[in-house]
């Protein structure tokens, strides 16, 4: 079914009016966790549109690290663990990452809480492979160009990206966040050495279905 994402574009709203594009992800958590509003993207359990992907397209892991961004409740942080990855992952709400450490105690997972828009100089090129799931769909496009370079940048050489995000043509409207990406968008990847290795356009499982874009890049 489709989610309630009243409060949260509402709270998104508010913080962009106030110059802040990030800010409201902290409040939305906090809320959710004195069950005063939902967090829609909560799926308590791993992306299907990840595992459907690795199904397909299963990666070697072992030995090497692995970084998600905007990890919110885990599922898909420990999914990359189960995988072998030495992974990391990082929300910008600090209350996310507590939930995170709450569900999993005994987890591998480096959590820690960051902000896209400004991370830690030690991750720059560091990772071989990196998960952007989601987190540049509720993004504003006018930090989106910033937030695709950063992630870009996370890629060690050799190394591979894979986005997943809803997608549209440039004729459909922009609409409500989650803002759909435009093909272009992702195009940018390529400005910071990365090349594309596979595009994928497709409907996804949810009710009503959700047009996805699901592309997978490698930094020589």
């Amino acid at each position: 079914m489709e989610r309630d994402r009243t409060r949260a574009r509402q709270l998104a709203a508010e913080y962009l009016a106030k110059g802040d594009p990030v800010g409201w992800f902290e409040q939305l958590y906090r809320e959710g966790e004195q069950d005063k509003s939902v967090v829609p993207w909560a799926e308590l359990g791993p992306n299907p549109n990840l595992l459907d992907f690795w199904r397909l397209n299963p990666l070697p892991a072992d030995g090497k690290s692995a970084l998600l961004v905007g990890c919110g409740f885990g599922d898909d942080a420990e999914q990359l663990a189960s995988w072998g990855f030495d992974t990391t992952a990082f929300d910008v709400s600090a209350t996310a990452i507590q939930a995170c450490r709450r569900r999993f105690p005994s987890s591998p997972v480096h959590y820690q809480a960051a902000d896209l828009l400004a991370p830690p100089p030690a991750w720059i090129a560091s990772f071989d492979f990196v998960l952007e799931s989601y987190t540049l769909q509720v993004l504003p496009p006018p930090v989106r160009a910033a937030a695709i370079r950063i992630v870009s940048e996370f890629v060690a050489p050799g190394g591979l990206l894979l986005l997943i995000a809803r997608g549209r043509d440039e004729h459909d409207p922009e609409g409500q966040m989650p803002w759909p990406l435009l093909r272009r968008e992702l195009e940018d990847v390529a400005q910071y050495g990365l090349r594309q290795l596979s595009f994928e356009d497709f409907p996804d499982a949810e009710s009503p279905p959700v047009r996805r874009f699901r592309a997978l890049y490698q930094k020589p």
